[in-house]
């Protein structure tokens, strides 16, 4: 059995598998570029980024119904659920579906078909983030929120994703306002390739309360400093950050000296069918490669769940937790 732990920064779309987008695209008539599932997996090989969003987005075009959204979940949470994943919170892009003419209700319910009965179907249980993308206009950002409206008894959050630099959070100032206004949580990327200053900004502008990636946010001490004395979560995704040159190699990775420092980290899959691995080949590969061990896997393990919206089901985090505290790690 694995190890138990949350999921707090995962991108739905970037679940797609190559097998599921080919099923999808034969249900509605959508032609992909790519002879067969092989040649799709060929072209999962990045040079950063943007190549990266390139794809992805060209990918969505499968994605059309509700049951296709419902598909979507149902088979991450499969897939996360066997590696330990009791709790996901999961960003969905609405900007992207609203752009090929695919109705907010569309997407909100199709997920939800399959993050209703999550608990029952896969002992998970789940949250549901909203992201705007950073390359829109802060106008189009709203018109989103506005759009989500009648589905907020489904939604808990909103996030910011997408290509970083050259888009810095004050953009969204006023969308994460009134998304403040309405009651939602706030998260953002921030510190993936662009500046600390970033992070700074995501947290006095914006008033996030987790940092997704914050990678680069080592480079300023000072900022270290208040992360760690704030206990704000950063959300790390080791292998997308290889994936996307972001860091080397995986032995590069600053991980545990950001443990080390008292940062609260937590290790995520972002866009696992992209980037070789979902949360569970996270953490084997964090503690193969850079020989975490049973402790600082616990420590990450508990983290998730420290970290996660679950102030409204403090009994279920406090469940979680224990789960983490009693597990037994197999012998080497």
């Amino acid at each position: 059995m694995p190890l138990p732990k949350a999921e707090l920064h995962l991108h739905i779309e970037g679940t797609l598998e190559p097998e599921l987008a080919f099923a999808l695209a034969a249900r509605n008539g959508v032609s992909l570029p790519y002879a067969d599932e092989d040649a799709l997996r060929e072209a999962y090989r990045f040079e950063d980024l943007q190549s990266f969003l390139n794809l992805y987005y060209e990918l969505m075009a499968v994605l059309c119904t509700e049951r296709d959204f419902e598909d979507l979940a149902n088979a991450y949470l499969a897939r996360a659920a066997a590696q330990g994943v009791r709790h996901a919170e999961i960003f969905f892009d609405p900007q992207a579906h609203l752009a090929r003419g695919v109705e907010m209700g569309t997407v909100v319910e199709g997920l939800w078909r399959a993050l209703g009965t999550s608990r029952d179907r896969h002992g998970v249980s789940t949250r549901l983030i909203m992201c705007f993308l950073r390359d829109e206009s802060a106008e189009s950002a709203m018109r989103t929120l506005d759009a989500a409206k009648p589905y907020l008894d489904r939604i808990t959050g909103v996030g910011l994703d997408s290509a970083e630099v050259g888009h810095p959070p004050v953009k969204f100032r006023e969308v994460y306002e009134a998304a403040a206004a309405l009651g939602l949580r706030r998260v953002a990327h921030a510190g993936e390739e662009g500046p600390p200053a970033y992070v700074v900004e995501a947290l006095d502008v914006l008033g996030v309360e987790r940092i997704d990636h914050g990678l680069r946010a080592t480079e300023d001490p000072a900022l270290v400093e208040r992360l760690v004395r704030d206990r704000v979560p950063l959300t790390l995704c080791p292998l997308s950050n290889v994936r996307l040159r972001t860091v080397d190699t995986l032995a590069d990775h600053p991980l545990p000296a950001m443990l080390d420092a008292g940062l609260m980290c937590t290790v995520n899959s972002d866009d696992p069918a992209y980037f070789g691995g979902y949360a569970g080949d996270n953490f084997d590969a964090v503690r193969d490669t850079l020989g975490l061990g049973e402790d600082r896997l616990r420590e990450l393990a508990r983290n998730s769940f420290l970290a996660s919206f679950l102030e409204d089901e403090e009994d279920l985090r406090a469940r979680y937790l224990a789960e983490v505290d009693a597990y037994a790690f197999p012998a080497a």
